[in-house]
């Protein structure tokens, strides 16, 4: 796999390699294998995903574009990071990447955040918290257990959404990658 003497890669280093999009699918799809796979299997799925196509939509330039990037440029920057191995056929990943559990955090466009989503949440939570110390918040029709545990309640199935969602994120787990 590595040389002797290479480090690990580090987080910066790892994000920096999956901040392109086709290396991250050509992670993606690795994993996703679970066994070495043939480069121009890999192309035809990353360039797929690319161009949200079906692979039997995919013109030959469409293919060969991807597999040359793939080939000279990407391919070869993965296996310096000892992220993979690759002789000019077959990429395999290396321990080390499969191992790599990386959670994207990725926005559907009409949706917020989760960051964003439970600050809302605890300015709510502090609204009603607040409003049963001045005791603005009605509690005849719902008491002060009731309030606590209906924020309670939105915290925690916020959670288990987040959780679900975010195991879903990780490369390798979904059809299509992130």
């Amino acid at each position: 796999m590595g040389t002797q003497g290479e480090t690990r890669p580090g987080r910066g280093e790892i994000f920096d390699l999956l901040s392109n999009h086709r290396r991250r699918y050509a992670i993606h799809y690795c994993k996703r294998e679970d066994e070495p796979v043939e480069l121009g299997d890999l192309a035809e799925h990353v360039a797929a995903w690319e161009l949200d196509k079906e692979i039997e939509e995919l013109t030959s330039s469409e293919r060969k574009r991807v597999y040359t990037a793939l080939q000279q440029q990407h391919l070869p920057t993965l296996e310096r990071a000892d992220m993979i191995e690759f002789d000019d056929r077959t990429v395999e990943l290396t321990d080390e990447a499969s191992q790599l559990e990386v959670y994207l955090d990725v926005v559907p466009e009409n949706s917020i955040p989760w960051g964003l989503y439970y600050l809302g949440l605890s300015v709510l939570a502090a609204i009603v918290m607040a409003g049963l110390w001045l005791e603005v918040v009605p509690t005849e029709t719902v008491p002060e257990l009731g309030w606590a545990t209906l924020v309670f309640a939105l915290f925690a199935v916020s959670a288990i959404v987040h959780v679900v969602q975010s195991r879903r994120m990780r490369l390798g787990e979904m059809e299509k990658p992130p």
